[in-house]
């Protein structure tokens, strides 16, 4: 990938519900323009949300958790049964922006712009091995830092102490590694501390940048199996997710194509 130069005013403008959940009818060369619009003119720090059927689902069931992620500054849709979806409620325009391609893209289009970038989660081996794919494959990217916190819950003095070290070096962007949704409710409770930026939860993007998560095969992703790609490969940790969750996004949206119910 070649570092590119986006066109600022080519923005993503619509919005598109499913379930409770807005997200932004975008593409990745959109998400990029709008986050670059944002940090040349936003007075004030943001966080970018990437969602995907289970987190839609979440939102339904936890209202608190749904009011994160339509207030956030952008709602991505990491998943392809939302753009099917989106395409039945008259969008034609909503495409898949899968958050670990999303952070590679960003990260090497960032080079021409001196984007400065900042990884917060993981553990500090994908976090080293990280640093070493970025160096390799983006050799003018500038990384401020990186910080791998403990799995425990923090307390307020090791949170504002993470914020602190974030805030001095003054990142443009801080990707967060945290899974869903300790990764959104984190951001949402911090974003507000920092001096500067834009928060995004991009979940198992850490493992899949420094190779230890692989993507599963094209034709998998073209009939929408990926989920089952994913499930073969982490079973003990997805299962819930992917055996539970996904029939309740496919029964919820049914009923409300049909008419029967309604989750605005």
């Amino acid at each position: 990938m070649k570092p590119i130069q986006c066109n600022p005013n080519q923005v993503a403008k619509m919005k598109t519900r499913i379930l409770s959940s807005y997200l932004d009818s975008t593409t990745y060369e959109q998400t990029y323009a709008s986050m670059m619009n944002f940090l040349s003119e936003s007075k004030m720090p943001g966080y970018i949300t990437v969602i995907n059927a289970h987190t839609v689902v979440e939102s339904v069931l936890n209202p608190d958790f749904g009011k994160i992620i339509n207030e956030g500054f952008m709602a991505l849709p990491d998943g392809r049964p939302l753009s099917v979806i989106a395409r039945w409620k008259g969008d034609k325009n909503m495409k898949r922006v899968f958050g670990p391609t999303l952070m590679e893209k960003i990260i090497n289009w960032g080079q021409g712009n001196q984007i400065k970038h900042f990884f917060f989660g993981s553990t500090q081996l994908i976090l080293e091995k990280m640093s070493a794919v970025i160096q390799k494959k983006f050799p003018a990217a500038i990384v401020r830092g990186m910080i791998s916190p403990p799995f425990k819950s923090l307390s307020p003095n090791e949170n504002l102490e993470f914020i602190s070290q974030i805030n001095d070096l003054n990142p443009d962007i801080i990707w967060v590694g945290l899974g869903a949704p300790k990764q959104e409710k984190w951001m949402y409770e911090n974003y507000q501390k920092l001096n500067k930026g834009i928060m995004i939860g991009v979940g198992a993007g850490f493992d899949y940048l420094a190779g230890e998560t692989h993507h599963a095969p094209d034709w998998m992703k073209n009939y929408s199996l990926e989920w089952l790609y994913r499930l073969i490969q982490e079973p003990q940790r997805l299962w819930k997710r992917y055996l539970i969750t996904n029939p309740l996004f496919i029964l919820m949206n049914t009923l409300e194509l049909l008419n029967l119910k309604t989750y605005d």
